[in-house]
């Protein structure tokens, strides 16, 4: 049998991959899958052939360590595409170290579907003409991704936001209250300090001194830690109660949340839950993605809606003082906070339709042959 070969080099690419996978498996059981991810793939029936977790990382500085192993991998992933038995590839996310997988799958004459591509309209546009050449096809997961790949001449479709399969049918306020065993008069501040080690250790000290100023400005307020299957807060110093997964169940539950930049803010948007957004990195990293990136926002959230709808708190601004004031704001002025709710609503619209796993294992079915 011929396989598909999948290359998700973090979690939320692996929570993609996986679904994509299970709906290929049903369209198209004459087809293998393998590649590099981690449990979801693996749920999903894919042959795990080197684990995501050894290989994520961030930050422009934190990668120069990491690369013996991309090095290494990458000449695992050349001999196999060479070997005759890939239909596709099927790269998702992870630009770096995909963009030359890419390059590979070109020159052994193997399809390319590139599913949540490198994110050029933060960075600039010069990517595009050499990712025009190495890839057959886009699956986009932002509306105004399409038109811009579409004008380096690369075939793609915005297939929605695959956070919209996730969410299903969300659970009202008071199910996600009783779930989590809130009542229905506390008032609660919920944290999402990231889902990666590295993000943690820059996070979670912020975010609890945050969490703990809110808690002495409002007594009784409930604070609540949202820790990701990725992560491990054990051992860390933490006051609050830590809830693990269930991140729908936690915005919905929330009343205000402080939230990591990223894909975290778009489930904020779904659920409608009010946030502020925060962001630390590295000083080296920091200072050389001030030089590049080509937009004025951070959030995902703010960067589809194209304006400020939450407020960000990025690398020195991250002061639990004033991330405070701001997460007060949005307890207490009623007016602000229906604002910022009204442009979270204007987001989730234009996030698309439920669906994309299997608009994506469409598109792989067509490139398979």
């Amino acid at each position: 049998m011929r396989e598909v070969l999948f290359v998700a080099g973090e979690a939320s690419g692996d929570m993609h991959a996986g679904s994509v996978a299970a709906r290929l498996r049903e369209i198209r059981p004459d087809l293998t899958t393998a590649g590099v991810g981690g449990p979801h793939m693996r749920a999903s029936g894919v042959e795990i052939t080197r684990d995501y977790s050894e290989l994520a990382v961030m930050g422009f500085a934190e990668v120069l360590k990491h690369i013996p192993k991309h090095a290494k991998l990458l000449r695992e992933l050349r001999a196999r595409i060479a070997g005759g038995g890939v239909a596709a590839v099927v790269l998702i996310d992870y630009p770096g170290f995909n963009m030359k997988v890419a390059a590979a799958a070109q020159a052994a004459g193997v399809p390319v579907l590139y599913y949540v591509t490198p994110q050029v309209w933060a960075w600039g546009a010069g990517r595009l003409p050499k990712l025009a050449k190495l890839i057959t096809r886009a699956a986009v997961i932002l509306p105004f991704e399409q038109p811009l790949l579409e004008g380096y001449g690369i075939d793609a479709t915005f297939v929605g936001h695959p956070l919209l399969d996730r969410a299903g049918n969300l659970s009202s306020r008071e199910e996600a209250r009783q779930r989590l065993g809130i009542s229905a008069t506390e008032r609660v501040l919920a944290l999402f300090p990231g889902s990666r080690g590295q993000e943690i250790a820059r996070h979670f000290t912020p975010f609890i001194a945050t969490g703990r100023e809110m808690a002495r400005r409002y007594p009784g307020l409930r604070v609540i830690v949202h820790a990701a299957p990725t992560v491990d807060l054990a051992g860390l110093d933490c006051p609050f109660e830590i809830v693990h997964g269930a991140s729908f169940d936690v915005f919905r539950a929330a009343d205000v949340a402080l939230c990591k930049s990223g894909t975290t803010t778009l489930e904020a948007a779904i659920a409608q839950c009010p946030m502020a957004v925060a962001y630390r990195t590295g000083a080296l990293s920091y200072a050389i993605a001030r030089r590049v990136v080509k937009i004025p926002y951070i959030g995902l959230v703010n960067v589809v809606a194209g304006r400020e709808i939450a407020r960000e708190f990025v690398q020195g601004a991250l002061r639990p003082n004033d991330v405070a004031d701001e997460l007060g704001r949005l307890l207490d002025d009623n007016p602000y906070r229906e604002t910022q709710r009204a442009g979270l609503l204007e987001v989730r619209g234009q996030l698309g339709t439920p669906g994309a796993a299997g608009r994506v294992a469409e598109m792989i079915s067509g490139l398979a042959g």
